[in-house]
């Protein structure tokens, strides 16, 4: 049996920043000297992979090292795989999975913003799911169905019922419940009322289907400036800083720290470098 704690990072609607709560969230676990291995699922698009790739190559560039993951991707093409059938989706996605459970502590898994064959094996797996959701009815749309009238909240939605399977599913077989927790991701100045409305809505419906709600990360333009050398707030030091730094980077890592204390990773937030201002 595997030994390593998975993370799966999920929600089936798109830009709602499952990969970059992924990074980050590895990047936090990497510079507390957890063995983070990384499966990136979202075989089209492999925003995780190519992150990875981005900081393997700027760090060979400028001589500089830090902490990497266990990688194990599913495919030298994942346009590909994505076009194969679900069995052979499947029986790469159990293989990797095999191959890094056994060497890591943490299994962090990324995953489409769509229903696929995989993404609901690895939510299957899971020990916490991390869902972010921006500050939306219409990304609440996939957790809650709400009264177009009222706004009161009818039932639970799509993705709601996936992980509501999963649960289930992994309860029966192991015993163990598997931790949901839903983060109000990107969040941005809007009018009070709406804002409100959302988080009485996602309060309702978190204890109807049983999640807890967490702080995400805001849309911060150090996130997406990052991102090309494949590098996070978590890694930023006197040897690498490949921008101007400023308090809106201080900022970023306080947000990155509440984040794993929401993540119940408060443990090693609190031991690696973002704790560095």
């Amino acid at each position: 049996m595997p030994q390593a704690s998975v993370i799966v990072v999920g929600n089936e609607k798109g830009g709602a920043g499952k990969s970059t709560i992924a990074i980050h969230t590895a990047a936090a676990l990497l510079h507390a000297e957890a063995k983070v291995a990384v499966l990136d699922l979202d075989l089209r698009q492999q925003s995780m992979g190519h992150f990875f790739a981005n900081r393997r190559a700027w760090l060979a560039a400028n001589d500089v090292t830090a902490p990497m993951p266990i990688e194990h991707p599913l495919s030298a093409d994942g346009k590909t795989l994505a076009k194969a059938s679900d069995a052979e989706a499947l029986a790469r996605f159990e293989d990797a999975f095999a191959d890094v459970a056994q060497r890591a502590d943490f299994v962090l898994i990324d995953t489409p913003g769509s229903d696929t064959a995989i993404s609901r094996a690895a939510h299957g797996l899971a020990d916490l799911i991390v869902t972010p959701m921006n500050d939306s009815f219409v990304d609440f749309d996939m957790l809650g169905v709400v009264d177009p009238v009222t706004l009161e909240l009818k039932r639970h939605s799509l993705y709601s019922e996936t992980v509501w399977e999963s649960r289930k599913a992994r309860a029966v077989k192991d015993r163990k419940q598997i931790d949901w927790v839903v983060l109000r991701n990107r969040l941005a100045p809007t009018e009070a009322r709406n804002r409100k409305r959302l988080e009485e809505r996602i309060e309702a419906l978190s204890r109807k289907v049983g999640f807890r709600i967490g702080p995400g990360l805001r849309d911060r333009v150090i996130y997406r400036e990052l991102f090309p050398f494949g590098l996070t707030v978590a890694d930023l030091s006197p040897s690498i800083r490949p921008v101007v730094m400023s308090l809106q980077h201080v900022a970023a890592r306080q947000e990155l720290r509440a984040l794993m204390t929401a993540l119940g990773l408060s443990g090693f937030s609190d031991a690696e470098q973002i704790a560095a201002e």
